[in-house]
């Protein structure tokens, strides 16, 4: 039997630090560091787990989407995040990752405690996005996500008082938002390859549910269609919510009542054969979910048809 490998797990940043060869923070809770710091804390360094997030900014970026004969990403580098006890550099990334980055910072959670970004943070799906769907940038971009970073730098190299904390944050915020922005326009620019990815989605759930698949393995869940289109949960959810309004949960209900309607208006099956058929272990559970979406039993739906 093949032996699981135990990755190395580093709890605080004075840690994270000392192993990729790098001096020691100023800041035991929040560090940036810089192309000319020396040292590497990407994947060169090996496959290993940080106790905290991690945003980093890179000047190349090997993994951009492809349509037809052209490309749809900007190319003055981009962002990749990763969020507390992430695999970074997992072996099926490696081969995606860009050889380093010229920014990183890396935030312990603690260090956002008491504050309102402390659950705001966990907010942002593209902390755990897969890193070939990472951001990449204009020119106009770059330079803001840039200026940003510097910001940062500087008030963590200045004098610590009593409202340093809070300008720090402040400005991981103004980031976050920045990159969330930029994240919504990368999903129009590529409109015309997430529009075939949706369509992927449609047709897979249509023969799930026509072909009763469920009946035998459940109900279609966000990671089993995430994975059929090679995307993470995270991003597959906030791709389908920039075109349709509805992610991938949502997505998946719409087709679940999409069938029941169906069932229930063309077949004679009984209420608790079209739930099991639906993959629902409960009849119960298939009626007050309809009741829910419909706000009518699907008795009472199957009888306005009579």
């Amino acid at each position: 039997m093949k032996k699981e490998r135990t990755l190395p797990k580093f709890d605080s940043i004075a840690d994270a630090h000392k192993a990729f060869g790098l001096p020691q923070p100023k800041h035991p809770l929040i560090s940036l560091i810089t192309g000319d710091m020396g040292g590497n804390i990407n994947t060169h360094g090996g496959t290993h787990v940080l106790s905290f997030y991690k945003i980093s900014f890179n000047p190349r970026l090997s993994s951009k989407v492809k349509y037809g004969q052209g490309y749809y990403d900007f190319n003055e580098g981009g962002m990749l995040f990763a969020s507390p006890n992430q695999v970074i550099g997992s072996d099926e990334d490696i081969p995606e990752l860009p050889e380093c980055s010229l920014l990183s910072l890396i935030i312990h959670p603690d260090f956002l405690m008491g504050f309102p970004l402390a659950q705001d943070i966990k907010q942002y799906g593209f902390f755990s996005y897969a890193t070939r769907e990472a951001l990449h940038l204009s020119q106009e971009e770059k330079e803001t996500i840039i200026s940003l970073f510097n910001m940062i730098k500087k008030e963590l190299e200045s004098r610590i008082d009593d409202f340093s904390q809070d300008v720090v944050i402040s400005q991981i915020a103004l980031l976050l938002n920045f990159c969330n922005r930029f994240y919504k326009r990368q999903f129009i620019t590529r409109k015309a390859v997430n529009h075939d990815i949706l369509l992927q989605v449609e047709t897979y759930l249509d023969e799930y549910l026509n072909e009763e698949k469920a009946l035998t393995d459940g109900i279609p869940s966000v990671q089993s269609l995430a994975e059929h289109v090679n995307l993470s949960p995270n991003y597959l959810s906030d791709l389908l919510r920039s075109l349709s309004g509805r992610n991938t949960q949502q997505l998946i209900q719409d087709k679940l009542i999409e069938k029941a309607k169906d069932l229930l208006s063309t077949t004679n099956l009984s209420v608790s054969e079209i739930a099991y058929q639906l993959g629902f272990d409960y009849s119960q559970s298939f009626s007050r979910f309809f009741k829910t979406k419909t706000e009518m039993s699907p008795v009472l739906f199957r009888r306005s048809f009579n």
